[in-house]
Order: C-alpha cells, then structure tokens, then sequence
C-alpha cells in the first residue's frame, strides 16, 4: 500500500508529544527555520514547551496534526501512536528505541515493535530509533539535536540510516544547498524507497542522495529507481558494508569474492543509481547533480596556472573512468594565438601565470579549450584564506570561467585542490553563477566520474531475482553438477566417473589421452594436490590415481587450446539477490582479484561489458599473436547458469565454474561446485 507523505514531510501544523530536551529543540528549530504554522506541545503537566502553550493530550489538540514528532519513551509511545491514529494525522517520527533494531539488548522489541504498529494503523510513521528529518525549504524540523542547515528555495535531498552522519552532513561547509535531511530508524513501517519517491516528488528537489548501511524491500528500491526516471531526477547513493565477507562458508572462490557489498553496488548500478565510497564524494557528487545535472560524458578539459597541479589532476583522474582528450588543430591554434609560444598545450593544461589576473586573455585561454565534445570544462583554483590575505586577484578566474560557459554551452567547475581552499561563499556565489564548486580534488573528480556514469543508461527493467533462502543445502559432486549444467547449455569436457581400479583401466581403453584424473570429494583440489593433467598413458593415470587418498575419482579429457581462464559464478546474497561474479579464473583469482558484479537476470550486452571491464579484457581478445577467444561461447555458457539458477529458484545457494577455459572457438567448464538446497514438498 503506498502512503502519502505529503503531510508530514511538508506540515502546516507540528504537535511535539514529550518533555525532554530534545522536544524543546524541535520547537526551537521550527521557529529558527522559520516555520510559521501552529506548533503544539503535548503534555500532560507542563504549561508550555519551549516558549509554546502545551495540550494536556493529542485528544486536546485543535486540530488533526499534519507531522508529529513524539519524544517520549517506547512505551508511551504506543499509546500516542494509538491517539494519533484516531485523530487522523498526518504522520509521525518517533524518537524512541528499544524496538526491533535492539532485539540482542531487550527481548521484547519485536513484540512491541509489533504494538507500535498495530496502534499506528494507517498513519505513517517514520522510525522508530530515529532523529526525524529537517525540511528547509519549507522551515519545518522534526529534528532533537543541533543541525547546520539554513532554509533554501530548492536544493538536494538526502537520506541516511545513521542520525550521527546526518547531523555532520548538515554541517557541510562545502556551498550544498540541502533541501531536506531525513533519517529512517529501523524502518519498522515506512521505508527507505519509499520516502526517496516522496522527496523525488517535490519540484524543487534537484537530486536525491542516500546514505544505505542495508536494503530491506528490493521491490521498492526498484520502484525508487523507475520513479527517478519518470522524473528526469538521479539517484546516488554510499552503501555501507564493502569490507563484510559473503555469508556462506567460502569453500569456492565465488564466495569469497562475493560479498554482501559486493551485492549492494551491483544492485544500485543496476538501478542507474550512481555509487561513492565515501561522504565527501557524496556531497560533492549532489552539488555537481544540482548544478548541471549528469554529464554528458566522460570526457573532460582540465586548466590551471601550475605545472604540478595539472599533474595532480592527471593523476588523480587516472582510474576514475575520466577521459582528458589530447588538443586537435583548433584548439592548439587558437591556445597559441591566446598564450604565446612558450606554454606547452596540452590537457590537463598548465597556462602559467602569464595571463594571471586579465580576463580577457583567461577567457580566451579557456574558451580554446573547450570543444562541443567535451563533458566539463574544469579550472583548478585554490582560493586564499580570507581572514589573512586579498582574493581580489582571484576574480578574473572566476569571471573568465563564467564567460566561457555562457561562450561554449559546456558545463564549468572551479576545482579547489584542497576542501579548505574553497570557502563556502565563494562556493555559494558560483553555484549562483551556475558553475560547479568542487572542494578538493579527490572528492570533486570522484563526483564527476560519478555524474558522467550518471550520464550514460545503465538501468535493467527486468525484475530482480528475489533471494529466497534454502534449507538443508548439500554440494553436488562435481560430476553431478557437470551433469545438471550441461543439461542447461554448459559446454563439458567429456568424462568418466570411477569408483574401482577397475573403472580407471575401462576409462582408458575407451577415451582419449590426454587425460584430467580428478580425486572427488574435495575442494579446491589443486591446492589439495588431488589434480593431474596431461596423463598420457594407462600406466599413468593408474599410477596417479594410486599417489590420491580419495575412494572416487573423475576422468576427463584434457582441454587444449586454452587462450585464457575465467570465473563465472552466482551466490545468493540475502540482502540484494543473486549475485553473478564474472573475473580472472583458475588457480590465481583470489590474488588477481579481476571480477565484476551483475545481479541476476541480466542481459547478453551488460555480460559483455562487464567481460570487457576486466582488467585481464586483453586476453580475451587476442594479446601478443594470441587468438581472441569465442566471446559468444563466454556469454551463452553465463546465460545458461542463469537459466539453471532460475529453474531452481529458492534453492540454489551458489555455483562456480572455475575455470572456464575459453578457447578460439569453445568456453568448457574444467570445474563445477554446486550447493543446492532440497526440493520443496
């Protein structure tokens, strides 16, 4: 059921039911932001709150309140929640813990979580555990705690799980006009998605930026994203949780690389929404999207008047996805015309300081740069400290750059190398002249990587694959897990299972040398020694199978013709779905660590892409008089794991192919590990 948000996330009139301090800041902040709507205290002794007259109950009230903010104690909260339900209102944030979130400290959180939304019935609630949220286009704080935030007429939204992190985010200094600032709690009712489509609805927000410790509803964040969409509006999120390892017992490779973080960043880039790794790079990435929305592409122009910083730039760009064009002809030209003969012309491009402090030469400086196949335009610039030196000499930067804008049509930043070189006012007052502010180097490149990510279509329609949790799961021997995938289109070496001395000698009568001899029953053989190639004889692979303490073994036709090894696998992620890892196989793939994430369903192109972002990419397609591999037989052998695992929905907790020898004209599965859950009854 969809609820409207409406009333409490943009109230005309406040109720505040406690008496505890924080229920006094709430007032204070709604009469500091402005607020001019009734504010109504709720309590049943005191006279006023903070300066406003106090009702003994929420049946005393006036009127039905549009937003809530209850302060009292998780008992006692039930109780309001249930009063508040019958006065129809709007909404309510509430502020106390011990529910659900605490079950490991008190026994009975589920049980009166339970309560608590029983009494709530259909008002919404937001929390509990929860800070609330700060609306400052419209003046209204639900909020217990000090906040740095100021009204504004339109701006950025941001969504966290953590109250701490969002009272340092309204403490940014970086010229981000914040819009809204809302925290969730536990999510007992009202989720995370769900109040994303809220903000997204507003006209005057510009972008939404999320702060993700976990995903509950899959469905909603779905929902989220397709509604961002249908707005023309972008998503960015920082998802807690890339160091937690994968929740099964690591026996294969594929789960040791798959963990739940892994799943969460191939779940939001799934969804087109953009992923940092750390808060600045969040805020800065919001700034950017405020400003001019996402980039065209990733291709950029970077200036300064110093050698070392164009290098700086360089190199901080250089695995950030950013493309620095070499100059052609015009631009060199027209550079030459503007700085003489003694400037190296290059991009990133170091202009000296020649042309320090005369517009007219700056402009003419970046306006050559500049070409309609660019991205951004970026022009590094480190302010001084306003309260010991003179910025006058700065301002021809800052008028040049908006002529070049205006001249061009392409987006512009100044980029202070350091957050500390770029002050607030100044980066205020550019926002207003709508260039880009970016505050230190690191964070602001990680935002336009971000944006020009944001600025290409990546969303799959196709629903997820719901994680669905088996019971009593078993590992297939590798035989038989060979025999299920190649019933779906996985490509298999040719084999023979023994179980007797006297299999061994049939199986070497009838295949063909040169044979795999494989011990069953362990994992990870090669490390166990239980593998020997290239056997070329009866003798031989008599003798192998002597030297291995198994009672069963595999014996397979040896693959030649091997261009180049890969890993193809999928473990059920709890939190996020089927994750599918694709990445540099055989007896190094931990170390080499070269794999990317797709959730599953996925498609043939978005295969393909993540096949070519590897950084072993080259050997797919033919390296140093090497052949290319058959990319198609690659992909089919991936879409037939997916139509495995889609078959067996609800029980397959992971499967491997490790390696999959790709060769110029066959991709064969050398080895297979399936764990499986039981069929339903």
């Amino acid at each position: 059921m969809k609820r409207d948000l409406n009333r409490l996330l943009r109230p005309r009139t406040i109720a505040v039911v406690g008496g505890g301090a924080w229920c006094g800041h709430v007032v204070k902040h709604c009469r500091k932001l402005g607020f001019d709507g009734p504010i109504w205290p709720v309590h049943p002794t005191r006279s006023d709150i903070a300066g406003e007259p106090a009702y003994a109950s929420v049946a005393d009230l006036p009127f039905s309140p549009d937003a809530t903010f209850v302060g009292v104690n998780r008992n006692a909260a039930i109780d309001v929640m249930r009063d508040l339900s019958l006065r129809a209102a709007g909404g309510a944030v509430v502020y106390a813990s011990g529910f659900r979130e605490a079950l490991a400290e008190t026994a009975d959180g589920g049980d009166l979580q339970d309560q608590l939304l029983k009494a709530a019935g259909d008002t919404v609630l937001i929390g509990p555990n929860c800070y609330g949220f700060l609306n400052y286009l419209d003046g209204a704080g639900l909020w217990p705690d000090q906040h740095g935030g100021t009204r504004v007429a339109r701006g950025v939204a941001i969504i966290t799980q953590s109250s701490n992190i969002a009272i340092n985010l309204t403490m940014q200094r970086r010229g981000l006009p914040l819009a809204y600032v809302v925290t969730v709690g536990n999510q007992a009712q009202t989720g995370l998605a769900e109040i994303g489509m809220a903000l997204l609805d507003d006209p005057r927000i510009t972008a939404l930026g999320l702060h993700i410790e976990g995903i509950g509803d899959l469905r909603a964040f779905e929902a989220l994203a397709r509604h961002a969409e249908s707005l023309g509006k972008h998503i960015v999120a920082l998802k807690a949780g890339r160091s937690e390892q994968a929740r099964t017992a690591a026996i294969s490779h594929t789960a040791s690389l798959a963990g739940s973080g892994a799943g969460g960043r191939a779940l939001l880039s799934r969804l087109g929404i953009g992923v940092v790794e750390i808060l600045g790079a969040l805020l800065e990435t919001l700034k950017l999207l405020h400003v001019t929305g996402p980039l065209a592409s990733n291709r950029i122009a970077s200036m300064s008047c110093s050698g070392g910083e164009a290098s700086l730039v360089a190199d901080s760009a250089k695995d950030r996805a950013l493309v620095f064009p070499p100059l052609d002809m015009g631009q060199k030209t027209r550079l030459r015309e503007a700085l003489g003969p003694k400037v190296a012309l290059a991009n990133p491009l170091d202009y000296h300081t020649y042309i320090w402090g005369q517009t007219d030469a700056l402009t003419a400086t970046f306006t050559a740069m500049m070409e309609p196949s660019l991205a951004l335009g970026m022009v590094v610039l480190d302010f001084p400290r306003a309260d010991r030196c003179d910025d006058r000499d700065w301002e021809p930067v800052i008028e040049a750059v908006t002529a070049t804008r205006a001249a061009c049509g392409v987006p512009m930043a100044i980029a202070a190398s350091l957050s500390d070189t770029m002050p607030e006012e100044k980066a205020v007052r550019l926002i207003e002249l709508g260039i880009v502010p970016l505050s230190g180097l690191d964070d602001g490149l990680n935002a336009v990587a971000a944006a020009a990510w944001l600025g290409q279509s990546h969303r799959e329609n196709a629903p997820l694959l719901l994680p669905i949790e088996p019971s009593s799961t078993t590992v297939l021997s590798e035989a038989e897990g060979k025999a299920m995938l190649s019933g779906f289109g996985v490509d298999v070496p040719v084999s023979c299972r023994c179980v007797e001395k006297n299999d061994l000698a049939l199986a070497a009568r009838k295949m063909t040398f040169p044979l795999v001899l494989k011990g069953e029953g362990i994992a990870h053989k090669t490390d166990a020694g239980v593998v020997v190639l290239n056997l070329s004889s009866k003798a031989e692979l008599l003798g192998a199978a002597q030297n291995m303490s198994t009672k069963s073994w595999l014996v397979e036709e040896m693959v030649t013709g091997g261009v180049t090894e890969l890993l193809i696998g999928v473990v059920l992620d709890p939190a996020h779905g089927y994750v599918l890892t694709l990445g540099a196989g055989g007896t190094l793939t931990e170390i080499l660590n070269d794999t990317r994430h797709l959730l599953l369903p996925t498609t043939p192109d978005a295969i393909r892409a993540a096949l070519a972002s590897l950084r072993m990419a080259p050997l797919l397609w033919g390296y140093r008089g090497q052949p290319p591999v058959n990319i198609d037989a690659i992909v089919d052998s991936v879409l037939a794991i997916q139509a495995y695992v889609t078959a067996h929905h609800g029980r397959i907790e992971e499967v491997e192919i490790n390696p999959l020898i790709c060769t110029p004209t066959r991709a064969i599965a050398a080895d297979v590990l399936i764990r499986i859950g039981e069929k339903d009854d």
